[in-house]
Formats: structure tokens, sequence, C-alpha cells
């Protein structure tokens, strides 16, 4: 009897049907691009960071002033992707339970009264919470508990949230009164910080009119959410070379503020192993998302800051001598380009 496991014809087929099932994942990738890019004009690179998100399993954290059309892309890459997507306003008066849920007493027949639990808005596969630090600490922690466990815990009984489940949550980085900045713990619970810039003048342009006339543009579900876990599983199982391994290491470990380095006064602190799993996965993501099946170091560079950003903090003397977070990646990654 033949021994499957080192049979060369048997690791040829695997290998024949593991290319197969990537090209047609990337194929289903640049479609759905290319659809959710037919309502949100001039962010491609907002789209492919939310889109690597996604594929990488993780939840992402979107900052920019508001009109930038944050809500417009969770709504639509929801019905590009065929996710449930659902958004939730965030307030000072939220409470855990506006999220989460809650038991009501219930009257299911006459005289027989029962706890009935009522599911709140995180039961969604596709979560944009918005402006996430205007909401108090208590409802912010019960949001990213969910968000890091994948399950919720009511009266003692525990509900499972829909697979896939991701959050894309935003921040308005003008207006600071009046909220609850996010804790650095809790900021490492997002896969990547996402910047959210001013389109150009001719993305501009093209909102201006074709956002304004009678007929709104229409885009196409490309995916199930199983064949959203499918490629998210696909992520996982993509080669990575050992030099791209050691850049990560090698990169993560250097925005450290240990003793004896050179960001030792510059830092407050630097980011722990989770932004090294995180760079991981991204890279991975970006890969397929390319059409690639193993990720370069053109990824490494081009998502270590959305990766590290919100994973580091600036020492008071670094901020009195002007130095920036992202000019410290900058200078991190060089090395690399």
């Amino acid at each position: 009897m033949l021994d499957l496991k080192t049979n060369p014809s048997h690791e040829a087929d695997k290998t024949a049907g593991f290319v197969r099932q990537a090209e047609d994942i990337a194929t289903r990738l640049a479609k759905a691009r290319a659809e959710i890019g037919k309502a949100i004009f001039g962010q491609e690179e907002v789209i492919e960071r939310a889109l690597v998100t996604v594929l990488a399993g993780g939840h992402a954290l979107l900052v920019g002033v508001p009109g930038l059309a944050k809500t417009k892309l969770v709504e639509t890459m929801g019905h590009v992707l065929g996710l449930d997507a659902r958004r939730v306003q965030f307030t000072p008066d939220l409470m855990p339970s506006d999220i989460l849920g809650s038991e009501i007493l219930d009257e299911p027949s006459p005289g027989k009264r029962a706890f009935r639990f009522v599911r709140g808005p995180v039961f969604a596969e596709l979560l944009m919470a918005d402006e996430i630090n205007r909401a108090s600490p208590r409802t912010q922690s019960a949001l990213l508990q969910a968000m890091q466990e994948g399950f919720v815990t009511i009266a003692g009984q525990r509900h499972d949230l829909p697979r896939p489940f991701h959050v894309l949550a935003t921040q308005n980085p003008i207006e600071q009164e009046g909220t609850y900045p996010l804790p650095e713990a809790q900021l490492d619970r997002f896969l990547l910080e996402i910047n959210v810039d001013y389109p150009d003048r001719d993305a501009e342009r093209r909102i201006l009119i074709e956002t304004t006339g009678s007929e709104a543009g229409a885009v196409s579900a490309v995916f199930t959410p199983q064949g959203i876990m499918e490629a998210q599983q696909l992520v996982r199982r993509l080669p990575v070379g050992e030099a791209i391994v050691e850049a990560i290491l090698d990169l993560v470990r250097s925005a450290r503020p240990l003793p004896g380095t050179p960001l030792a006064g510059k830092l407050a602190w630097g980011p722990g192993p989770r932004a090294s799993q995180a760079l991981m996965l991204a890279i991975r993501a970006r890969a397929l998302l390319d059409g690639r099946l193993s990720p370069s170091l053109d990824d490494l560079v081009a998502l270590a800051e959305p990766v590290l950003k919100h994973r580091m903090a600036l020492s008071f003397a670094a901020r009195a001598d002007g130095e920036t977070i992202g000019s410290i990646i900058a200078a991190l990654v060089a090395r690399y380009r």
C-alpha cells in the first residue's frame, strides 16, 4: 500500500490544488477590490488595507476627519464580501448592553416567565464602531473583549459571535473634547491602524459628479461568508521565506526602546510579539490580494507603519524634539527598500 504522505504524485496534486485555489481566490479578490472602487473613489490604499484586515482575520482602526466615506466603505465592503454589516454610533451614554445585548423577562405562555437573550449589534459579521473613542472605557472594553474572544458572556451564558467577525472602528483625529482615548493595551487588539486622507483633485472631481446625480453606482456581491473564511484559511497556508521571517523579527525588535539601543530615549514603549504575528498575517494577505503566492519585502515595507504605529508611543523628550512615530518607522524600514 502506498504511503500518500511520501508519494511524490500525491504531493504534486496537493500543490497543484493549492495553486488553483489561490489563483481562484486571488481573481475574486481583484474583482472585489474593483467593485468596492466603484463606490469609494480615490482611496485605493485604504481599500487595500481594509481588505488585508479582513483576509488576515483581524480588526482595523480607521483614523480620518469626517466626510471621507469611512461609513460608506464598511457598507460597501459588507455588500461586496457578502457579510452582514452593521453600524453603531458610539456616544458617551452608550452602555455595554447596547452593543452586546441583554436579557429580558419574557412570558412565552400564560403563567410562565423566563429570561430571553436579545442579541445586540455586535452579532454581525462586519461591524462599524463609529467614533469608538466617544464611548466610556467600560463600553470600549466590552467591545474589545468581544473582538479578542469571539464571544460574549451575558448572565453567565456564553454566546458565540458570527464567523467571520470583523470590526472596523473609526476615530476622529480633530475633535477630542468629550472623548475617551483608547488605552494602548486595547489599541494592540487592532491588526492595522488605517489613515484615511483627503482624496486628490481628480478623485474629488469624480466624487462631485458621480455622487450628486440621480443614480448611484451599484456594486455586486463577490464573496460569501464561507468564501471569506476559505480565503482566510488560505492566507495562513501561504509560505513565507526565511529571509522574510528574519526581516519581521529584526524590524519589530528594533522598534523597542531597549537599553543601549538607538530608540531607548525616543520611545516610551514599543511593539510586542502580537505585532510580529500581525505583520506575518498582513503581508501574506497583501500578497494574495496582489495575486502572489508568497509575500516579499515590499509587503513588509508597505504594511510596517499601519501595523506598528498604534503599538508605539513617543517619549516626552522625543515629542519635544519634533519626532513622530511615522518618521521613526520610516527610518527602520529604509534598509528594506
